[in-house]
């Protein structure tokens, strides 16, 4: 399978309130099948400023999907196999800092992820990939956005760490005072496994995070609610289109960073022992590494020593009577 488009594209993917993405035009929404199930809505595919962009509803149009429900790995497949190389996360997040006041903006740089119930890889089923996750965002793309985020007339904090919890509900003031504790800056739901199969897929990633609450830990703010983030959204989400408006256009086309090479020496399988359909599922992502077709023992860190050759057993040996199968086979 081949990316369906060869301009590259921004893609945009709406957190909590921001379902759909003005001033684009040419828009068509386009559903996309994955071989990892379907993505959480159809891409809004449009333009804005000259520049290609791909929108999606995090959550689906009308809020329909919790965090744990969400197919993470086909919201990110569809980004690559649409075209996009950047993906700009939206993300409402509760601050774990006093310093921290709901309706500013945060631009994360590291993750901490207690999530249990989700599906981080696109790898597995016979090829094994180890992405490095040191530096989980994108320094380019989370430039760019701080650049734009402080054109605007938000406070901005540049940097810190987004604990991604499993949800739906919101924290114990146990768990917050531990998270805190910690050292985090924010505290959301759906960040997490998204940055890291958006390494696997060599897209560049950063979050925008919109803080609307103090989380629970906070002794003179009431504790999160529903009432009190949506409060918070409808002013947060009119600043992130905002930044989004003045961010899109500031992308620069070429990308200099290693976001598109960062399965280049990631997969430790020898490609001679590739499944057959498991290497097909993933060609989107392996094709510019392991060409379909061409099996080497040695390529990238694969070397692997060669297996001596046996010679066949002589008729009538013992060994050369057809094993019987066990019937656990």
């Amino acid at each position: 399978m081949k990316a369906l488009a060869s301009e590259p594209a921004i893609g945009v993917i709406g957190g909590s309130g921001l379902y759909e993405l003005e001033g684009l035009t040419d828009v068509k929404w386009q559903k996309v099948q994955t071989p990892f199930g379907a993505p959480s809505d159809a891409y809004c595919v449009g333009r804005f400023a000259g520049r290609r962009v791909i929108f999606l509803p995090r959550h689906g149009r009308g809020h329909r999907v919790t965090p744990s429900e969400l197919n993470f790995r086909a919201n990110i497949w569809g980004f690559r196999f649409l075209g996009a190389q950047w993906v700009i996360s939206i993300s409402a997040v509760g601050s774990m800092k006093e310093a921290i006041r709901p309706l500013d903006l945060v631009i994360p740089d590291q993750f901490f992820d207690t999530t249990r119930r989700r599906v981080s890889s696109f790898f597995g089923d016979g090829i094994v990939a180890h992405v490095g996750m040191a530096e989980p965002v994108c320094a380019d793309l989370a430039a760019a956005l701080a650049t734009a985020a402080q054109e605007t007339s938000a406070t901005v904090h540049r940097g810190g760490t987004y604990i991604c919890i499993e949800g739906p509900q919101f924290s114990t003031r146990a768990e917050s005072r531990v998270y805190r504790s910690w050292g985090v800056d924010v505290i959301g739901m759906t960040n997490m496994p998204e940055a890291k199969l958006a390494r696997e897929a060599e897209l560049c990633y950063a979050t925008l995070a919109l803080a609307t609450d103090y989380d629970v830990w906070h002794e003179t703010h009431e504790a999160v609610s529903v009432e009190a983030v949506v409060q918070s959204l409808l002013k947060n989400v009119a600043t992130a289109k905002d930044v989004l408006r003045r961010v899109i256009p500031a992308i620069a086309p070429a990308r200099k960073c290693e976001c598109p090479s960062l399965l280049k020496n990631a997969v430790i399988t020898n490609p001679a022992a590739f499944p057959p359909k498991t290497r097909k599922k993933l060609a989107l992502l392996l094709d510019n590494y392991f060409p379909r077709g061409r099996k080497s023992l040695s390529r990238g860190r694969h070397h692997l020593p060669r297996e001596r050759s046996r010679r066949a057993p002589a008729a009538g040996h013992p060994r050369s009577k057809p094993a019987s199968r066990s019937p656990l086979q």
